[in-house]
């Protein structure tokens, strides 16, 4: 689309205006007393608005004015965007700061790190409207224009974005203390006997932690989950061992739903980032969630 048809497609405000006021009173004299204008001149942006979309809005009968089919459904497309606009505008008003931020996030870090946190970074930055998304992998922020940034654990290997290390984070080989109590672990060989859980986005967490234990890789009967709220129930059910965030079951292990198989804890080798596209770095309100985010994550104490 050339920049002479867009033009076309996008009528000034006044013109809107002056239309959205006449459809909704059905009187171009009480649009022009509403809009400070004479009638005249509102007939004339109607007529103008006419002429720029090549679409006759109203049927008139000498004094009398009646939307037409197309005039009623452009009307009311048109009365939500004229107060989207008023919205947007009074917001930024009241709130220079303020606006609207779109989150990709990690279905378990959402709701178990971050949405317990958003409440006090909502009442220190009351125009800023958070929407949140969840998203397991990578994605091409061009083809999710809507989303601003994201929440992502790996390494830095995301093409294409800006990034900030939000937070580490340490894993311990984690099960149900019946199943604890039922092959009395000891030592780290003893958990090659033990049905071993997994999340599919994680395919060598175990054999890292067997490397670690200087044990050839014990992890070839793991069974595989795609989300960390369903490899930990299935621990806390007793299916097998799971290797767990420590700062994302701290509700579980302090209640003895789980349990730690051994005191053998892991650094991960993947970190917590929040990543965006480049042309977003200067939007406002990720500027304060991102400043927000990496001074929350140092004051946690579980943020290694």
């Amino acid at each position: 689309m050339n920049m002479h048809r867009s033009r076309r497609f996008l009528p000034s405000t006044s013109l809107l205006s002056a239309f959205e006021a006449a459809a909704r009173t059905g009187s171009v004299t009480l649009a022009a007393r509403e809009l400070s204008l004479t009638q005249s001149a509102v007939s004339r942006q109607i007529t103008l608005l006419e002429e720029q979309l090549d679409v006759e809005l109203f049927a008139r009968d000498r004094r009398t004015i009646r939307l037409t089919t197309a005039g009623e459904v452009y009307a009311r497309d048109v009365r939500e965007a004229l107060r989207k606009i008023s919205t947007a505008s009074f917001n930024l008003s009241a709130n220079p700061k303020g606006g609207t931020l779109d989150l990709a996030i990690l279905p378990t870090f959402g709701t178990r790190w971050l949405a317990p946190r958003l409440p006090k970074f909502l009442v220190q930055n009351p125009g800023i409207t958070i929407n949140l998304a969840t998203r397991l992998t990578h994605f091409d922020f061009g083809t999710e224009a809507a989303l601003d940034a994201a929440i992502h654990f790996g390494r830095r290997d995301w093409p294409g974005v800006e990034m900030a290390l939000s937070r580490s984070e340490q894993v311990i080989p984690a099960c149900s203390p019946e199943l604890k109590s039922q092959y009395g672990f000891c030592e780290a060989c003893d958990l090659k006997n033990a049905p071993l859980l997994s999340i599919s986005t994680r395919l060598n967490a175990w054999g890292q932690w067997f490397s670690l234990q200087n044990i050839a890789d014990g992890s070839g009967q793991t069974m595989y989950f795609d989300q960390f709220a369903t490899v930990a129930q299935a621990a806390i059910v007793g299916i097998g061992v799971a290797l767990l965030p420590t700062f994302l079951i701290q509700e579980e292990l302090v209640t003895g739903k789980l349990v730690c198989a051994l005191n053998l804890p892991m650094q991960s080798a993947e970190n917590y980032y929040l990543v965006w596209p480049p042309e977003r770095s200067t939007h406002e309100p990720l500027v304060t969630f991102r400043e927000w985010l990496l001074a929350e994550s140092a004051s946690d104490p579980q943020a290694i």
